[in-house]
Formats: structure tokens, C-alpha cells, sequence
């Protein structure tokens, strides 16, 4: 009615967001697997026969299709979010780097080689890194301190430049590398105790599907304990150096210790 101010239209509740894990659980995992196997679920469907044709044909585009959804996925999520911090660029890199391998048809001993090509590289890049000014694990240590204040991210970096505290990095760097291309070995062994089909098959894409099933907890527990392993070496570089309870991740603390130290924060 005239004279009346129409009323705000109420805003719906927001939805509880899927958490981020479980995004990469399904694109990275699930899907893939699904893609692979001849017989999803017991249903008799399967993506090589229905989608593609059947055949060494079809088991190769679906065996692409799993091999590539990953990679997409990890892109899309690069793009959208905008995210250009040195951790999502290298992590955009590998997610290449692994869709150009999946171009190379290999089975037996080479594919079981392909499956940990990127743990070889990133462990590589790690062991290379920790030689230069630059060891790779302050990547992902600074990545942890873009959303602190500016004196939290200043005395972050302030400590990250002292001569003790960088050797801890190198030595996390060190452990961190050596972890994962452990990882990588120990993943490669198993493809190739398990992995015996020949490529095209159903049994060779049956065979990755149970592999990626079986390897996906302990891969992550491999790389957890190599991450668990830089941070302690880190924080006992950091106590040694700034006395008990310093440590990179409680960046207040640290601040306060390097006030009473008199050193600069910049």
C-alpha cells in the first residue's frame, strides 16, 4: 500500500559449507575410483563399457577421465579461488605434472615408477631446495602466516632469518624430503606387487582402483609423519635459540621474546 515500506526480504540462513577435506576426498579419490572400476558398487555399471565403448579403448579414455578429474579439480579450485601463494602454485604444478603422465601408457615395473613420480620430484625439489637460501618448508611456513597481524608476520620472518633457526629449516627441509620420497617408494612397491595386469585392461584399471583405495590412508600418514618430523626439527631450532615455549606458531609469544631480546622486528 502507498505510504508503506515494503519489508527486507529475510535472508536464508547460510548452509553449513562441505568441508574442503571432503571436496578433495571425492574429486581426488571416490570419483576416480568409481571411473576405474568395471563394476561400481556391484550395479554392473561400468564407465569403460556404458560411456566409452568397452574394449582397450574404452579402458584407456576411462582410465584418462580418472587420471584427469583430479587434475581438473585441483585447477579449478586454483582458479576460482584466485589462491597464488607459493604452496597452491606448486601444488597446481604437481597437479600438471601428474595429468602429462597419465599420457604415458605404461604398465608392470614403469607404471609403478609413474604412480610416485611426483613424491620423487617434490622429494628432489626438497633435497635440491635445502642447499640454496631458500629451504622449500619456509614455503609452507610463510602460506601459515599470511593471515597473522603485521608484527606477528614480521617476527615470524625476523626469526626465520636467524642463522640457527635457518638450520633447523634445512634440516626440516631435509627430513621432509627424505620422508616423502620414502613415501614414494613405498608406494611404488606396492603398484608394483599389485599392479600386474597389462594397460587397457579391466583388470589393470580394477587393480589401480584398489591400490588408490589402499595406499590413500597410509600415504597420508608417510606424509604427516615427514611434516611432523620438519616441525619438531624447526621448534628445537627455535627453543635452542629464543628459549623454551618460542616457537614459529604461536607468533605472539615469539614477538615478545624478541622484544625482550631487544632484537628488531622488521
Amino acid at each position: 500500500m502507498p505510504g508503506m515500506t515494503a519489508a527486507p526480504t529475510p535472508t536464508p540462513a547460510n548452509r553449513s559449507r562441505v568441508p574442503r577435506t571432503v571436496w578433495d576426498l571425492i574429486f581426488t579419490l571416490v570419483i576416480p575410483i568409481m571411473i576405474l572400476s568395471p563394476n561400481i558398487l556391484g550395479s554392473g555399471i561400468s564407465v569403460a563399457e556404458q560411456v566409452f565403448g568397452g574394449g582397450t579403448t574404452g579402458n584407456v579414455r576411462a582410465y584418462l577421465l580418472a587420471a584427469l578429474i583430479p587434475v581438473g579439480y585441483v585447477l579449478w579450485d586454483l582458479l576460482v579461488n584466485r589462491n597464488v601463494s607459493p604452496v597452491a602454485l606448486i601444488g597446481g604444478a604437481g597437479a600438471i605434472f601428474s595429468g602429462a603422465l597419465a599420457f604415458w601408457y605404461v604398465d608392470g615395473f614403469w607404471y609403478a615408477i609413474k604412480d610416485s613420480a611426483r613424491s620423487y620430484l617434490v622429494g628432489l625439489l626438497f633435497l635440491i631446495s635445502a642447499a640454496t637460501s631458500v629451504p622449500l618448508f619456509r614455503v609452507f611456513l610463510d602460506a601459515t602466516s599470511i593471515g597473522e597481524s603485521p608484527e606477528h608476520r614480521a617476527a615470524t620472518q625476523t626469526a626465520m632469518r636467524d642463522p640457527v633457526v635457518k638450520r633447523g629449516l634445512v634440516q626440516g627441509t631435509i627430513v621432509f624430503a627424505v620422508v616423502d620420497l620414502i613415501g614414494g617408494v613405498v608406494n611404488s612397491v606396492v603398484n608394483y606387487q599389485r599392479v600386474t595386469a597389462k594397460f587397457g585392461t579391466d583388470d589393470f584399471n580394477a587393480q589401480i582402483a584398489a591400490v588408490n583405495a589402499v595406499m590413500r590412508v597410509p600415504g597420508l600418514i608417510i606424509s604427516l609423519v615427514g611434516v611432523a618430523g620438519a616441525v619438531w626439527l624447526l621448534n628445537r631450532a627455535v627453543t635452542a635459540r629464543y628459549g623454551a615455549g618460542a616457537s614459529l606458531f604461536e607468533p605472539g609469544k615469539l614477538a615478545e621474546r624478541l622484544r625482550e631480546r631487544g632484537e628488531p622486528v622488521s
